[in-house]
């Protein structure tokens, strides 16, 4: 009998952010359970003492019975160490500290303008983009020096401006975004229509969906399982539920900072008659501010939440104790798949199995016809060995790119007042925001802006 097997892929990962008490476990963890892969993950981070924690929780994982590959943790001192011979590369890094983070995001509440998330879109989001940028353009000077041939996964916000930088900095990289809120859609769209076809469960995967749009503001045009259009089943899913929204039992956005019951969605459905692709708390962010995040009870009544900065700085703290847990044996990381797709990726361009999945790229292609190719986009892609081709989503509609163009023009104008180090486009940006735009006057927006950059000045210069 032939033994059909496939040998194991040996491979070198630089993780960058490697002291991550987040993406980094979740990274370990899918990587365990391959058994097609092995190799080195080098750790780097600027708190080594938090990547030496994750190499012995990340060798550990060694000793459990369902770890089937064969990745031995190394923490390193520097870029060089972590880059030199790597295969791949991946950016998890938090830019600054939750204090800079609770400035962006709460320092705008002194005019009643409330964020939601605050790291991607919004006054948050462009002020936390001042910091990264800069970070950015030394990791991509790095990649270039070090491994340029290598393949760069980012996951860090604000997404779309990360993979801008690295672009710009390096043009020949090999480098792409990826974000788990399109699958998040997908899980809605595989229970409501398992629900209508009294199916006792929709895998995410059999939801075939044309994705486009940009980071945390994705669109579906087309959604199907097998042979059912999946817009009619939502399109009376959504009439009939409008008011209530759709709440899973385990994730009710009542017990959840990250919750939502979707009615963002439903209403931006009716609105445009296309499936907005994003937590709602995330999509209310790109919308203008007096719609679904004009005060905390508007957001009540659309059924997401405010995450506030302190939430997170007391997660921090439990985190750092399960981190500790996880060090000293007390605790073990649970090997269970996470429904991420990052080493999936890399199974593909390893050439082991091709696949497709939506990734952040710019629009050189013009996977989105209606968009200039600078802007980057997410979308589709079919990865194969060594390749990644993005796939055709054809041209949004027209009223959705009219919402989407603000955003691609103030990426563009963020970046640039980085590098240029300008801050009068920092205030051209932040009054193009929807969430700040005609909510107040050009003094007030010079005024914020300053005391926002003053409270990051530890990491941005401008």
């Amino acid at each position: 009998m032939t033994n059909t097997k496939r040998p194991t892929k040996n491979i070198e990962i630089a993780y960058i952010g490697g002291g991550s008490r987040g993406w980094a476990w979740t990274f370990m963890t899918d990587l365990s359970l391959e058994a097609e892969l092995s190799g080195t993950i080098r750790l780097y981070d600027i708190d080594h003492k938090a990547s030496k924690i994750n190499e012995k929780i990340g060798n550990d994982l060694k000793n459990d019975p369902k770890c089937v590959s064969g990745f031995t943790y190394r923490s390193v001192n520097s870029l060089k160490q972590a880059l030199s011979g790597a295969d791949f590369v991946v950016i998890s890094i938090l830019p600054g500290t939750f204090d800079e983070m609770d400035s962006d995001v709460h320092t705008p509440e002194r005019h009643c303008i409330y964020q939601s998330v605050g790291d991607t879109a919004g006054p948050g989001g462009m002020i936390r983009a001042l910091r990264t940028i800069p970070m950015f353009v030394e990791i991509a000077e790095a990649v270039k020096k070090y491994a340029p041939e290598a393949w760069v996964i980012n996951y860090t916000n604000p997404m779309s401006l990360c993979v801008k930088t690295l672009y710009e900095t390096f043009p020949q990289i090999k480098a792409f975004g990826c974000c788990h809120e399109v699958f998040n859609t997908q899980e809605l769209l595989a229970a409501i229509t398992a629900e209508e076809l009294k199916l006792k469960k929709i895998p995410r995967r059999d939801i075939h969906t044309n994705v486009i749009g940009i980071n945390h503001f994705t669109w579906f045009t087309r959604a199907s399982y097998k042979d059912h259009d999946i817009f009619p089943i939502y399109d009376k899913y959504v009439k009939q539920n409008y008011e209530t929204g759709y709440e899973f039992t385990s994730d009710n956005w009542m017990n959840s900072v990250f919750g939502c019951a979707h009615r963002v969605k439903f209403d931006l459905y009716r609105r445009y008659h296309y499936i907005a692709a994003a937590g709602d708390r995330h999509l209310a962010e790109f919308m203008p501010g007096d719609l679904y995040l004009k005060d905390p009870e508007t957001v009540r009544k659309w059924k997401f939440s405010l995450t506030p900065v302190s939430w997170r700085k007391a997660d921090l703290e439990e985190r750092l104790a399960r981190s500790e847990r996880l060090y000293t044996g007390k605790e073990k990381l649970p090997l269970k798949a996470t429904g991420e797709e990052g080493v999936k990726l890399i199974k593909a361009l390893c050439g082991l199995g091709d696949i497709v999945s939506n990734v952040n790229l710019p629009n050189y292609a013009l996977q989105i016809a209606n968009l200039e190719p600078s802007a980057i986009v997410e979308t589709n892609a079919l990865f194969g060995f060594d390749s990644l081709s993005p796939i055709y989503a054809g041209k949004l509609p027209e009223d959705i790119r009219a919402l989407i163009l603000p955003h691609v023009r103030n990426h563009q104008l963020i970046y640039e007042a980085v590098i240029e180090k300008d801050r009068k486009k920092v205030y051209k940006a932040f009054k193009n925001d929807p969430l700040i735009n005609k909510r107040i006057n050009d003094k007030q927006i010079k005024a914020l802006v300053d005391d926002m950059i003053s409270n990051t000045s530890k990491y941005c210069d401008l």
